[in-house]
């Protein structure tokens, strides 16, 4: 007889473990979807593709439009985070909500793009649990997630062409995490967010 899948909560058990703590518990950005969008963590036990939290500002609207139509076709649930229209909006709006859909889970991975990238990684960095890259290349792409087990990327929109930038997604995604000597620096940069979480007023 064949194996019982396991629960949602056991998964989730699991992953709280092997993660162990690096995972913690306003704009018109979010849209409802997002907060009933299956975890990360059981859509990885169903053998999905993980899913991805997308947004971007006016600037990188257009980019995430295409970024989210290929990452539909490969596969990925996208939960799209805005902005809708290239009409001005505040792009610390809408890299809070995809750092947050990381940060609560429901996202393995975010995706955001502004004019040049660095305000958003700004942003999505605050939040807990999130380690947030700027790339602007293959080689910051690849080195972010091998190195740094990077789990949201950041593009500026007025900086890469959009072939480029796909690229760039293409690899980000598709390189694993080294561990090994890296995973002792990553602790640390968890233990330093953990700190000042707790100092904060």
């Amino acid at each position: 007889m064949a194996a019982s899948l396991p629960s949602e909560a056991e998964v989730r058990a699991l992953v709280s473990r092997i993660v162990a703590g690096l995972e913690p518990q306003g704009a018109r950005a979010a849209p409802t979807a997002a907060a009933t969008a299956p975890s990360a963590a059981s859509t990885a036990a169903l053998g999905a593709k993980p899913a991805i939290a997308i947004g971007a500002d006016h600037g990188g609207y257009p980019l995430k439009e295409r970024i989210g139509f290929k990452l539909k076709e490969s596969g990925h649930q996208i939960i799209d985070c805005g902005t809708n229209s290239a009409d001005a909006v505040d792009y610390p709006d809408f890299a809070h909500a995809v750092a947050q859909s990381v940060s609560r889970g429901e996202a393995t991975y975010g995706i955001i793009v502004d004019g040049a990238g660095i305000g958003s990684a700004m942003v999505a960095n605050k939040v807990p649990g999130v380690r947030a890259a700027l790339c602007y290349d293959i080689s910051s792409a690849r080195n972010s997630r091998e190195h740094n087990h990077a789990n949201v990327l950041t593009l500026g929109a007025g900086l890469v062409g959009a072939s480029l930038a796909l690229q760039i997604v293409d690899n980000w995604l598709a390189t694993p995490w080294a561990e090994g000597r890296h995973a002792n620096r990553v602790s640390k940069i968890t233990a330093i967010e953990h700190q000042y979480a707790r100092n904060a007023p």
